[in-house]
Order: C-alpha cells, then structure tokens, then sequence
C-alpha cells in the first residue's frame, strides 16, 4: 500500500498520534524534576539522593534505546510505542501511591525502561509509514510534541503540587500518559511499510565499530554527554537554590522557569538555521559559549540575573543539541539508526549520571559547587567543539536531510 503522503487522511492522523507519543514520552520522563527538593524534605534525602527520581528512569532509557530498535524489528513499530505508553503512564501512576522512597525510584526506574520503545522507534515509524517528501513535517510535530511535553509535565507538576501535594500531581499526570496512550493507539495507522526482520550481533559490532572510526561522531557522542549534563544539572538543582532564602519561591513560581523551554524552541530552529547557511562546523561552538556564558550569569544574587542565566543555557542547549543531533544522521550515513541509538544513548546517560553528580556538588559546596560544576562540563564541552572544527566535512553526497534527534 502507498505511504500515507502529507494532507491525506491517514498523514493527519498519524502526525497527531506522533504528537501524543512526544508529549506523553518527555511528560512522564522529567515530571519529577521539579519536585526534588520535596522528595529530599519528605523522604529525608540528600540533593543527590533525590535526583535519582530523575537518574533513575534516564539511564535505564539510555540503556534502553540501545535495544529498542532491534526488538522492534521483530515485534514492530506500533506494537512496541503502544505497550511503552501505556506501561509508562500505568508505572507513573503507580509511583503517585508509592509507600516510601524505595519502591519510588524502583517504579522510577520501570518508566525509564518503558519509555525507550518510544524515541528508540518513533523516527523508524515514521520513515516506514510517511511518504518520503513528508517525513520531516511528520518528525518535526513529535519533536515539537517532546518539547512541549517535557515543559508541560515539570510546570503541571508544579502548579498542583502548589495547590495540593506532588502524590496527587504525580498521579493526575500518569493518568494524563493513559489517556494519551489511548489517544495514539486509536489514531496511529496500522502499520504498511514495516517488513519482520533480525538484525545479527556482528552487524550491529560492525556497525558501531563503523561510526566510531568516524573523526566527528565520538565528539558529537561526547557533546551530547556534555551537553545534557549542564542543562539536566541546573534544571535539578535551581529548585533547591530558588526555594531557599534569600528567595522563598513556591513550588508554582519554580515550576514557571520552565516556560523558558519556549525559548530553548525557538534557539532549536534558529541556530539549525543559521548552521545550514554557514556549516555546523563553524557555528556549533557558538550555542556552547552563550551556554558557558549563561551558567556563570547564575551564579550572580539577583533574582533577574538567576532566571537571565537558566534563559541563556536553555537557548546555548537546544542550539547546540539541534546542530548535534543533526550533525550525526549527516555522518552515520547507512548507518543513521545505529548513530542515532548511539548519540541518544549518551544524551541520556548524561543526564542520569552527571545530573546525579551535580548533587553531590550541591551538597557539599551550595550552588557555587554547582556552578563550578557545570562550567568545568561546558569547558570540556567548549574544547570539543573547537575539536570539531577541525574535522573535514564528508565529500557531497545525496542523502536525505536529517532532522534533529528527539527533545527534552
């Protein structure tokens, strides 16, 4: 059968199931973050002790995506999304009722592990069942679906913890993931373009060992580990900074720092923008400095200042995180499902293990630790990127124009 091309009744339905699939995905994934210093005060925890509730279900999607891919290849594309979704939203609602800290971060956990069916499979669904011209409309609504999700599930978070406490917040967004689970399985066409096959080990160690042997792919890997280890670390942390004196902000005026991702949006297609004009190469360090630029604007008193320096980290990530992620599908050629499993693998493994370490900055130095910290990560980050200047770009070749890879 022919692939649903864009205005068609099935491309419609399918670009809003793909909506659900984003939202849903980065809702469930980062709602918890906004309330780490509750879960510190409530369960009697360290700042690093409470960032597991995020650390937790990252890695395990890290790990995850690795596999993902693969075992979709058996089962297929829709089949796999549907069951993460619905298994996601059924855990996060199951963590609103958790008795105590441990069975928290144990369903913490299960979520991660749910919830890599689906940015480990999503682009392939769309390539196998979108008409080839439409394939980048369709990619871009689940990133903007990601986007948004990830902001909307930290700031929803917050409001009704504001009004009543995180066990109901937590639990009306899990039922919001089932419903969502519900919206995609009812609108996601079935699926005309997926063919059952199995990938063999030695294809996939050939693969790997392929992408590795490339001059700029191990950077790119290391800029996503970099990279998300800042912006996840700030993110985690300020809500202890801002809820303390000098500042006593609520748990609603917190949660509002998140809108600033509208900003991260918007810097998303900008700089992708301005990297296509003038070469990734030569535009990719400039995003890392205004991120650098924006973790020591931090570290000022007031609160303007505080708020202008998350707004300028925001813009320098999801600058230098589009450049990046589009960056790999260019390099991975054939390759491009293996590269992209790759870099989200460290993308994520950079948010549950330095966003973890960053607590123990916080812990031991206040939020100078944590400054100092995320510039020593932005400085390596820095070095990278100067690195990558000096990689030769791949000869001309036809290859379809990669979309930026998933969002936070």
């Amino acid at each position: 059968m022919a692939a649903h091309a864009k205005g068609s009744a099935g491309y419609r339905r399918l670009t809003l199931a793909m909506l659900f699939a984003g939202f849903s995905t980065f809702s469930l994934l980062y709602s918890v973050q906004p309330l780490l210093p509750v879960f510190a005060a409530q369960f009697g925890v360290k700042a690093e002790g409470a960032s597991l509730a995020v650390s937790l279900a990252t890695g395990p999607l890290a790990i995850g995506i690795l596999f993902a891919g693969a075992l979709s290849d058996r089962i297929g594309r829709r089949p796999m999304m549907v069951a993460a979704m619905f298994l996601a939203g059924l855990f996060s609602l199951a963590t609103a009722i958790a008795p105590n800290w441990t069975v928290l971060l144990a369903l913490r956990f299960a979520t991660g592990v749910a919830l890599a069916g689906v940015p480990a499979v999503a682009m392939a669904y769309v390539a196998e069942e979108v008409d080839h011209a439409s394939v980048g409309s369709a990619m871009g609504l689940y990133i903007a679906g990601s986007a948004i999700g990830g902001m909307a599930g930290r700031l929803g978070v917050s409001l009704i913890a504001e009004v009543a406490d995180w066990r109901w917040a937590l639990g009306i967004v899990g039922l919001a993931g089932l419903a969502m689970a519900e919206a995609f399985r009812r609108l996601a066409p079935e699926s005309q373009g997926f063919v059952r096959r199995t990938q063999r080990r030695g294809s996939v160690w050939q693969a790997t060992r392929t992408l590795f042997a490339d001059r700029a792919l191990p950077l790119l890997y290391a800029e996503a580990f970099l990279l998300m280890g800042v912006f996840v670390t700030l993110y985690n942390y300020v809500g202890f900074r801002l809820m303390a004196p000098p500042y006593g902000l609520g748990h609603a005026a917190v949660g509002a720092i998140f809108l600033l991702y509208l900003l991260g949006s918007a810097s998303s297609a900008w700089f992708g923008a301005l990297a296509g004009r003038r070469g990734r190469r030569l535009v990719f360090w400039m995003p890392v400095v205004l991120l650098i630029a924006g973790i020591a604007l931090t570290a000022t008193t007031p609160l303007w200042s505080v708020i202008a320096g998350i707004a300028a980290v925001t813009i320098g990530f999801f600058g230098a995180h589009s450049i990046a992620s589009a960056w790999v599908g260019r390099r991975a050629l054939e390759h491009r499902g293996q590269g992209t499993a790759l870099y989200l693998f460290f993308y994520y493994a950079g948010s549950s293990v330095l966003g973890s370490a960053g607590g123990i900055a916080w812990t031991r130095a206040g939020w100078p630790g944590v400054t100092l910290f995320c510039l020593m990560l932005g400085a390596a980050a820095l070095v990278v990127a100067l690195m990558l200047r000096r990689v030769p770009p791949l000869p001309d070749q036809t290859v379809t124009p990669p979309k930026p890879i998933g969002s936070d």
